[in-house]
């Protein structure tokens, strides 16, 4: 059976008509992964034994009418989020032999759900990076390119569902760790609102910044996911309410706002510019009113983010110190032991990020970076308010280029950093944001980016639909 030709949603009407048997599914992802993960190397663990049980479960639950539209599909998670019992590395070396105590929320709901975990996957060590080259265990390559990068830092999810090693993937997203993979795998990332789903069992990277979404192969099948992991969560404070506003989508009386700045960033590709203004006419040939706007806070966006972030980081990442759990180095004094254990532990990334955290954050440097960040932060929050005062949406590409090759960036970080430069103001804002395939560059997939107003993720699901209709 080929799993690159079923989707969440087809797969569950076949489950559901007895077409399909669960533990056949399973068995069948189980095999891809032994066939593809080789050269891939999506995968840092795989719970053959558990996901088969899981997968008899599931049968179990449609045999008794019990199942749901995630009952039996075959679900890869990102191995910074947690499933109890299993190894959660964060693609680091300090966390190479730490097991998960319990489920993260999101992964307790697929279980609840019935779905079958089938092991956790790549990723930048601790989400940090744009290209899955920093994991501790060596880098993801793209499927549609080899000699490529998939991005990052889910990098391992989004390549697991664009080989077709399974049929939906967790990710985590802190300035476009779920997007700009998905742009470069060829598959949907949906980034859902802060708060939307709960980060209760999520390694934390930057705590005000990180979500956790879903990467698929179709809008329908990021909705279906979408709609199990989300909700409040007593046990992250954080957490929403999980109801959208119920706005009837009528296309023709739909806005896209087109941001000036985004289409005129350096370093954009002509090429990626190009189809995705021409995906955007196709929305306008269906109705829609096209409205060009104007975020110029956004241009402060890459040097926000990588101020912020780093500052959270540095204290987040604190916590491994030798001595409570993870990599502990043989050192008699408690300093040393600190030292060591880290040095050893982190890669060169975490290393980097921490020292220009714990930079911003001391003494005589916090106004001068970290409080001015802050405050850009508001502006670019209150410049996306006032454009969706005037627009539905707005749209805009998701990466400034096609994947890259594996080892382009890897020598000049603002290089790398620089290909977030469309997706973390979405974070800095706490918006929701879709990515979604429009095109291909010499077989190389291009993402255009629908982002949203807070807690809007159905329109998102409903005029990304659209997408497939305009493409066909």
């Amino acid at each position: 059976m080929d799993l690159k030709a079923l989707t969440i949603e087809s797969a569950a009407e076949l489950l559901k008509k007895g077409e399909l048997s669960a533990v056949g599914l399973t068995e069948s992802a189980l095999k891809a992964v032994k066939e593809k993960d080789g050269e891939l190397h999506a995968f840092l663990s795989v719970f053959e034994k558990e996901a088969a049980e899981a997968a008899k479960a599931a049968d179990q639950r449609i045999k008794n009418n019990e199942a749901g539209p995630l009952t039996g599909i075959p679900i890869a998670v990102k191995d910074n989020i947690l499933v109890r019992g299993e190894k959660a590395t964060a693609g680091s070396r300090i966390l190479e032999s730490y097991r998960a105590a319990y489920d993260a929320t999101a992964v307790k709901k697929l279980k609840e759900a019935g779905a079958v975990i089938l092991g956790k996957t790549n990723l930048d060590e601790f989400g940090m990076g744009s290209s899955t080259e920093n994991s501790a265990y060596g880098p993801t390559k793209n499927p549609h390119d080899q000699e490529r990068v998939p991005g990052g830092s889910s990098g391992g999810s989004a390549a697991a569902v664009a080989a077709g090693m399974c049929l939906g993937a967790l990710g985590s997203d802190t300035g476009g760790s779920v997007r700009e993979p998905a742009s470069f795998c060829g598959v949907v990332g949906l980034k859902p609102t802060y708060g939307a789903v709960s980060r209760h069992g999520l390694i934390a990277l930057a705590s005000s910044l990180d979500q956790i979404g879903p990467i698929t192969k179709t809008v329908r099948d990021a909705r279906i996911i979408f709609n199990v992991i989300r909700g409040q969560d007593p046990l992250d404070a954080t957490t929403i309410p999980g109801t959208t506003s119920a706005k009837k989508f009528d296309i023709k009386k739909f806005t896209v706002g087109v941001p000036r700045e985004y289409f005129e960033a350096e370093g954009l590709d002509a090429r990626v510019k190009e189809i995705v203004l021409g995906t955007i006419k196709k929305y306008e040939s269906r109705g829609a009113e096209i409205k060009e706007i104007s975020l110029p806070s956004s241009h402060y966006g890459l040097a926000t983010y990588y101020i912020l972030m780093p500052a959270e980081a540095s204290t987040n990442l604190a916590r491994y110190d030798g001595v409570r759990y993870g990599h502990s180095a043989a050192k008699n004094d408690l300093w040393g032991r600190y030292e060591s254990s880290r040095a050893e532990g982190f890669g060169s990334e975490p290393i980097r990020r921490v020292m220009i955290g714990t930079y911003v954050l001391s003494a005589g440097y916090y106004d001068a970076y970290y409080k001015k960040a802050k405050a850009a932060q508001v502006l670019i929050q209150r410049e996306f308010e006032a454009a969706f005062k005037k627009v539905d949406v707005i749209m805009t590409p998701t990466a400034p280029t096609t994947a890259f090759k594996i080892g382009e960036k890897t020598q000049d970080p603002l290089q790398m950093y620089a290909a977030d430069i469309f997706t973390v103001p979405v974070n800095i804002a706490g918006l929701p944001a879709i990515s979604i395939p429009c095109g291909e560059i010499a077989g190389l997939p291009v993402g255009l980016q629908i982002v949203a107003p807070w807690r809007e993720e159905e329109i998102l699901f409903e005029i990304g639909d659209l997408l497939k209709e305009n493409n066909s």
